[in-house]
């Protein structure tokens, strides 16, 4: 029992190292937009925050589908592109 709290405990600690901000549109940039809107950092911090081990994703685009903020509502996203290009300069890319 003891392993899975310590487990925990160092994967809360991740902390990017980094950050700049998007210049192009790209598959990662999408995602993080969906998580940015959704109030995270990044699927990191959302996985640490909502203790959950996968994102639900649309099998087709591989974009996310579906993410719960903190205050517990849900933003449902299109399986299509939804970050503009003039938004794209917006969303900020974490280094690890």
């Amino acid at each position: 029992k003891m392993s899975e709290v310590s487990e925990v405990m160092t994967k809360a600690d991740i902390k990017p190292k980094s950050m700049h901000r998007a210049k192009i549109w790209s598959d990662d940039v999408e995602n993080l937009y969906r998580f940015q809107q959704a109030g995270y950092r990044d699927e990191v911090e959302y996985k640490q925050v909502k203790q959950v081990d996968e994102v639900e994703c649309w099998p087709e685009t591989g974009f996310v589908k579906k993410l719960q903020r903190r205050d517990n509502t849900f933003y449902y996203y299109n399986r299509q592109r939804e970050c503009e290009d003039k938004d794209v300069h917006k969303v900020k890319v974490y280094v690890y």
